[in-house]
This record gives C-alpha cells, sequence and structure tokens, in this order.
C-alpha cells in the first residue's frame, strides 16, 4: 500500500538527493530494514543513515497477488548490488531467472534461494533455481531427519542455501536442512524467553518408544516419559498415544543448555482422584477391567486413571495360590468390591466380590453352627445370655478383624 501519510521529506525526495550519503553495504550482507512505500513493482526501503533501497514487490506477494507488507513493518533483507545509485536487495533469489553472479554471491553470503524439486536422482534430488539452472541436494540435507518419502518432496518449491560453488556454476550443490536449522534456532531463542516449567502447551508426538514419547512444542523436542502418559498405569505407549498426533502437555523441565526437556501427558488431564471416595465408597460393588498381574496381586481399571488393587489374599476365597494368573488373566472383566481408598496416595484395595460374597455366606453359616452347638450345651455358670447379645457379640468381633 502506498503511504497516505508521505513525511515532508519525501522518499523520492530523498532518493534523488545526491547530497544524501549511500550506506555501504557488502553483497550478500543481511541487514534489518523498513517499508516507507509500496509501488505496483517494488518496495521501497528505509536502511537507515538516510539511506534507502528498493526489493522485487513479487517476492512478498501471496498466492492471490497481494503484497503482504504495509508501510512501518520491518524486514530482514540480503543486499544484493547498486546499480545508478539504486540499491537492490532481496529477501531470497527467487525462481526467476537470477545471473551467475547472484548465485555466486548467494553461495558466498549465505543469500537463501527459492528452488524447485524436479525429480529424485543417486544420492538425492535434481532441484532447478534461478529459471533454468540445474543444482543438486543430496538427502542428508533434504531434511532435519533421515528423508523416509522421497516421493513427498518432488514437485515442490522450497527454500535452499548454496554449499557448493564450482565449475563456473556448472555445479551447484544445495541444502535446505540448513535453513531449517537456522529457522529452529530462532523459535528455540523466542521459546526460551516465552516457557517456563510448569506451563501447559500444545504440542505434536514425534516419535514413540517403550519408555514413552517424544513431543515437539513448536521448535523443541522433549520426553514424556511413560509415568507421565496418564494416570492409570500405562504398559504400551502405543495403545494410547500414535505419531503425529496433537496433544496437551505440561513442561516438567527446561535444561537449555543440554537440551534436555520433559513434559507431562498426565498433568494436562483432570485428576480424578479428589472426589475418589464419592465415586468409589467403601462397600461399593464394580466392574472393572484386569490391566496387569503381579506376584503380589492383580491391578484392576475401574475408570479412566483409577486402577485399584486386588491383594493375592483376596483372590481365592482363602486357599493358598502361588500367582494371580492361577484366578484371574490380563484383561478379563471382574466385578469387585471397594475394600479400602486412600486418595491421598491414590490407592484403592479391592476384593473379587464373588470371593466376597462366598466369604460372608461361610460367616453366616459358622454363626449359625455355633448358635445351634451352644444351644445343645447346658447353660453354665456365666450363661451365654440371649439370643441377640450373642449375635451382636459375633458382630462386634467381626468389626474389629
Amino acid at each position: 500500500m502506498p503511504d497516505n501519510n508521505p513525511d515532508p521529506e519525501s522518499f523520492a525526495d530523498l532518493f534523488n538527493d545526491d547530497t544524501v550519503a549511500i550506506k555501504q553495504l557488502s553483497p550478500g550482507e543481511k541487514i534489518t530494514a523498513t517499508v516507507v512505500e509500496v509501488s505496483p513493482d517494488s518496495i521501497f526501503l528505509d536502511i537507515g543513515e538516510k539511506s534507502e533501497g528498493f526489493l522485487d514487490r513479487k517476492e512478498l506477494e501471496d498466492e492471490t497477488g497481494a503484497v503482504t507488507v504495509s508501510h512501518g513493518d520491518t524486514l530482514e533483507v540480503y543486499f544484493l548490488s547498486t546499480n545508478r545509485n539504486e540499491m537492490l536487495f532481496t529477501t531470497k533469489i527467487g525462481s526467476g531467472a537470477a545471473s551467475r553472479a547472484h548465485l555466486e554471491e548467494a553461495h558466498r553470503s549465505g543469500i537463501p534461494l527459492e528452488g524447485h524439486v524436479e525429480k529424485e536422482i543417486k544420492g538425492g534430488f535434481e532441484v532447478t533455481i534461478a529459471g533454468k539452472v540445474r543444482a543438486f541436494c543430496p538427502y542428508s540435507q533434504m531434511d532435519l531427519k533421515r528423508v523416509s518419502n522421497p516421493e513427498s518432496h518432488v514437485g515442490r518449491h522450497m527454500l535452499f542455501k548454496i554449499t557448493q560453488f564450482s565449475e563456473g556454476g556448472r555445479n551447484i550443490v544445495l541444502s535446505r536442512r540448513i535453513i531449517l536449522e537456522e529457522e529452529r534456532q530462532e523459535k528455540r531463542e523466542q521459546l526460551q524467553e516465552q516457557l517456563r516449567e510448569g506451563m501447559t502447551v500444545q504440542g505434536q508426538i514425534t516419535s514413540i518408544k517403550d519408555f514413552g514419547a517424544f513431543v515437539d512444542v513448536g521448535g523443541i523436542e522433549g520426553l514424556i516419559p511413560i509415568s507421565e502418559i496418564g494416570w492409570s498405569r500405562t504398559e504400551k505407549v502405543s495403545d494410547i498415544l500414535s505419531e503425529g498426533q496433537d496433544v496437551e502437555v505440561v513442561i516438567l523441565k527446561l535444561d537449555w543448555e543440554n537440551e534436555r526437556f520433559s513434559f507431562s501427558l498426565k498433568q494436562a488431564l483432570p485428576d480424578p482422584w479428589p472426589d475418589i471416595a464419592q465415586k468409589f465408597p467403601v462397600g461399593s460393588f464394580h466392574t472393572g477391567k484386569v490391566v496387569r498381574l503381579a506376584k503380589f496381586g492383580a491391578f484392576v481399571t475401574l475408570a479412566p486413571g483409577i486402577d485399584g488393587l486386588i491383594h493375592i489374599s483376596k483372590l481365592a476365597g482363602g486357599r493358598r495360590i502361588n500367582h494371580p494368573r492361577e484366578v484371574v488373566e490380563e484383561g478379563q472383566p471382574v466385578d469387585v468390591k471397594i475394600e479400602a481408598v486412600d486418595a491421598e496416595e491414590k490407592r484403592i484395595s479391592l476384593s473379587l466380590a464373588g470371593e466376597t460374597a462366598e466369604e460372608e455366606t461361610a460367616d453366616k453359616e459358622a454363626d449359625m453352627r455355633e448358635f445351634l452347638h451352644r444351644q445343645d450345651k447346658p447353660d453354665s455358670g456365666g450363661g451365654l445370655g440371649t439370643l441377640g447379645e450373642m449375635l451382636k457379640r459375633k458382630l462386634q468381633e467381626k468389626e474389629q478383624k
């Protein structure tokens, strides 16, 4: 957009004023410039110290042809050359025709240039730059990670830097990886200012391991340990997460010096334990699923994030067993009774509902047999008391167990 409020000393006047000293720059030098005017063909820049320059408007047009900057915006630009006191800048060397001199300068100065990936060839890709100039990009320089699907890169326009320019430009080697590493470093510096431990951030799962999952949070990659995947015990990470999945995580640790970052998926989820006593009161019955067997008992999932333990002593109705697998198996649905709840330690003790019922029936039968046996005996000096007193005494004995 043209500047609707030009300064008293207009850009054009300054540009034509022979008394204004042209700022001395070396080809390829990178500077920060301010947009002062946008014309149909060019974007005019203030580069400081009353020096000006311009770049091709097409560099900053979107797909519809609309320019993406306006008066007052700042840009990172590279100096190309001076022609009749006019200083030409670029944000990148485009796909249009460019002189060999510009390509050589791009190599010396690290100026990015746009290329079109034509096809896969031995060892990498053939890339067309500056109109019809052919160049080569090795597999190792196409991405930050190993290229596993080369076909996905063919036909795309990308930014590269020239890492080798020889034989008068007949042998040109490119790297896209350098561009990506620079972008990642810039993001890291921004994130270092923004992120703090304890913050909740958005991320994307990049890989799955036996010990956890790696997640990228906008420029840095860190680990979600398997213990931080969920409130329930996680046996297999791939059952819960997958590569490319978007997640919300809490930052556990930021070690910028050693580039070690850890996150928690669990802590970004609602804690299911605060009202656990109301959801699973002692004495209530529920249906769960056996998720893990240990020598000392069976773990049962009652609800997402809520696991309880049936101790081995509660699995066989009083008979001795060597391992819980003699009674239950992983994946098996079971009916259980809540024996005890410890919300602070996040522990629930369970018993099998069937075994509990059998034990209670056995207790009642034993009480009745004892009562009938005592009824057959003559009353001793102390006496057994009334039936109600005896039942009350038995009830008290059970409560004390």
